[in-house]
């Protein structure tokens, strides 16, 4: 029998067994689809904490105080050290690094924000004009913090888009004034909206003068330094360099740990793919319970068919033609099921997407081409007990029902 007449033979037994075949097609669909969409939300995890990343700007390197080796996320908290300081003067040495294009000190805090009688706790950041640049934040209106010698504490302010509309309404904030605790600042400028960038709403921030942060905090220590490195080849070699100066200053200790950006994306990429191929993994579970009932209906569908097979046999269909018809029911149930389970999926993440789109939803291509492949192969290997079975009845009992 030719391979044309063998599927239209099994199309034929398939569409015979309506509710038996919608129902295998159904475990099928549901298998495949669970497959592609959890390798979507690990794809798409994957590719948000990139984009999240890519925001930060290009070419970055971070300095935080405390080694990382000896604490973790913590420096020095877990062995009971206290990490020297970062102070203003750390960050300006490391401006005569070799292959460093900009460098912006940080303090972080927070304060209540007052103007025109409206009131609203902010974030408060204290850095300089060079943290918009290698930030990449764009100015809505006005400028950015002035040049000059970060030491200067210029009362100054640049606000974040929703506080400004929160502060000011619809009233030009450019040139009025905002009391930041117990100080005050004048608004020079008004962030573009910006959006959030790992969890954090950029849109809620004040901007001062890193010098204007340190009386207002009561601090000298900066929380952390960002360093934006001319090219991509030259940040390894600015790392080290970084640390050096660094380690000069303070009296020959390495007590500073430095980020690459690139690293830290490796790490998450490293995390989140092997997350995703577990899930996936997981879900291609679903596939073998699938499987398992296609072999359950071939069964029963050996016993229901058993004067069907008898008569092929007695007319000359030899064991393997009859198994043949057997997989290839199993085939095109899993065929049509992958058809059916990457539709719902599809579908899945389009609804996805317009509920969450700021969740890049997607499935990776791996995800895609195995879960249809898994499903034909999973539902031929459950057949070929029950195939085996129907190509050894005898055709005489098959046609006498014993």
């Amino acid at each position: 029998m030719r391979a044309a007449d063998l599927l239209a033979f099994a199309w034929q037994v398939l569409k015979g067994a309506r509710s038996r075949t919608l129902l295998t097609l159904l475990a099928m669909a549901i298998g495949v689809a669970a497959v592609v969409i959890v390798s979507a939300l690990g794809e798409g995890a994957r590719r948000y904490v990139v984009e999240q990343f890519g925001a930060l700007g290009t070419n970055l390197i971070i300095v935080l105080p405390g080694r990382a080796e000896t604490a973790g996320a913590t420096p020095g908290a877990l062995v009971g050290e206290t990490p020297r300081d970062l102070t203003l003067d750390d960050a300006l040495a490391l401006v005569r690094a070799h292959g460093v294009n900009r460098v912006a000190p940080l303090i972080v805090g927070a304060a209540e924000a007052a103007a025109r009688s409206r009131r609203r706790e902010v974030p408060v950041v204290g850095t300089t004009r060079e943290f918009f640049e290698v930030r990449q934040m764009r100015i809505g209106q006005g400028q950015a913090l002035p040049p000059g010698d970060p030491r200067n504490a210029t009362p100054v302010v640049v606000l974040g888009a929703t506080v400004a509309a929160e502060l000011y309404g619809a009233n030009n904030p450019i040139g009025e004034w905002l009391r930041l605790g117990d100080r005050r600042f004048r608004v020079v400028g008004v962030l573009a909206q910006q959006g959030s960038s790992l969890g954090f709403n950029n849109d809620e921030i004040v901007v001062i003068p890193v010098a204007a942060a340190q009386p207002m905090f009561n601090t000298e220590s900066l929380f952390r330094i960002l360093i934006e490195v001319r090219s991509r080849t030259e940040v390894p070699g600015v790392k080290e360099a970084v640390v050096d100066i660094i380690q000069q200053r303070h009296e020959g200790e390495r007590d500073v740990t430095a980020i690459t950006q690139d690293a830290v994306l490796a790490t998450f990429d490293r995390i989140l793919g092997t997350l995703t191929l577990a899930i996936g993994g997981l879900a291609a579970i679903s596939l073998g319970v699938a499987g398992i009932l296609v072999m359950n209906v071939m069964l029963i569908a050996v016993s229901q068919r058993r004067r069907e097979i008898g008569l092929l046999k007695a007319l000359g269909a030899p064991g393997t033609l009859v198994r043949n018809l057997f997989f290839a029911e199993a085939v095109l149930l899993a065929l049509f099921g992958a058809i059916f389970g990457l539709l719902a999926a599809e579908g899945t993440r389009l609804v996805l997407r317009e509920v969450y789109p700021a969740f890049p939803f997607a499935a990776p291509w791996w995800a895609l081409v195995m879960a249809p492949v898994t499903a034909i192969v999973t539902a031929a290997v459950f057949t070929v007990l029950p195939a085996r079975r129907a190509a050894r009845l005898d055709p005489v009992l098959a046609l006498s029902r014993r």
